[in-house]
């Protein structure tokens, strides 16, 4: 398993090198990459510049040399947390400079890691109602899944609670079997969760027998419909040891995935990058739910991508 780390030395980034801790992660086979990036920039070059003087552009001026020093430290640092918690891992360090979440996703897109974890804001104090913006462009830029972490208040140790948003999706399996595949310490919990938008007829078509009965019938149809794929979800997820829930609910799935999570005490949020929205555009364009969930919640949320979803995409 490959990982790519985005750290700036932020408290938020900091919580997200501890909350892989409870991410149900292997003890070892994992490749992790600290990635630390520099925000400066040069202007472009002059039409003047010519031999030595151009490659000497390309090396940052002495007056960024102090800025770059103290973020590849930053990495360093981050690198040897990590690797305290997680002996059998094998971790390095990168720095970079320019734009953060451009060096991100460019290194994303060039080593190709299974999973990319940024913090749920940047050296800003908005709250948790306001992704950063480097984590927001990541999280909808990127080819590879995003966990947006989030750390917990509590130390003591407790099963890890996880909810999975499922709409019969090829996003929301990915999501599923992503949960399924990891390595939850004994007595961790899962909670399946499927909102249905059921069909509502207009004032006019309550009386009018024949859209009326169409409706309802429809309603039926996809009620059974949901029940089966939470049936499917819960089935997968019990036969990988973990303890299993589920809810079937109607309403909006934004926010019922939210407040169900904070009622139930979760750890993490899994969802598909496409769950609920149907989008065909292309991979800048993340599911409604998907990218409001990871804005919204109190706690880590991590959004699955897969090749079935991507190529639907």
């Amino acid at each position: 398993m490959k990982i790519l780390v985005a750290y700036d030395g932020s408290d938020c980034a900091d919580a997200a090198l501890d909350d892989l801790q409870r991410a149900g992660l292997p003890p070892d086979a994992v490749e992790v990459v600290v990635m630390s990036v520099t925000e400066i920039w040069l202007p472009p070059p002059s039409s003047l510049e010519k031999g030595e003087a151009s490659a000497e552009r390309q090396k940052v001026s002495v007056k960024h040399s102090k800025a770059i020093e103290e973020t590849r430290a930053l990495a360093a640092r981050a690198r040897v947390r990590l690797q305290q918690n997680f002996p059998g891992w094998q971790v390095s360090a990168e720095d970079a400079y320019g734009s953060p979440a451009w060096e991100i996703i460019s290194k994303a897109d060039a080593w190709r890691p299974d999973l990319i974890v940024v913090g749920s804001h940047g050296r800003t104090a908005l709250g948790r109602l306001v992704l950063g913006s480097v984590s927001q462009k990541v999280l909808t830029e990127s080819r590879s899944s995003v966990r947006v972490a989030r750390g917990r208040v509590e130390v003591e140790a407790s099963p890890v609670r996880i909810v999975i948003g499922v709409d019969g999706s090829d996003g929301s399996a990915g999501a599923v079997s992503a949960v399924a595949a990891r390595k939850w310490p004994q007595g961790s919990e899962a909670h399946v969760v499927v909102v249905e938008d059921s069909l509502t007829p207009t004032a006019s078509g309550r009386f009018i027998p024949p859209v009326a009965d169409w409706i309802e019938e429809s309603n039926k149809e996809d009620l059974q419909w949901v029940h089966e794929t939470a049936d499917k979800a819960v089935a997968e997820l019990s036969a990988a040891g973990l303890n299993v829930s589920s809810l079937v609910a109607e309403g909006d799935p934004k926010r019922m995935l939210i407040e169900e999570a904070e009622k139930w005490g979760a750890d993490c949020i899994f969802v598909g990058s496409t769950g609920f929205s149907g989008s065909r555009l292309s991979r800048f364009l993340l599911g409604s739910v998907s990218s409001a969930v990871a804005a919204r919640a109190h706690c880590s949320v991590e959004v699955v991508r897969t090749p079935q979803a991507e190529e639907s995409v």
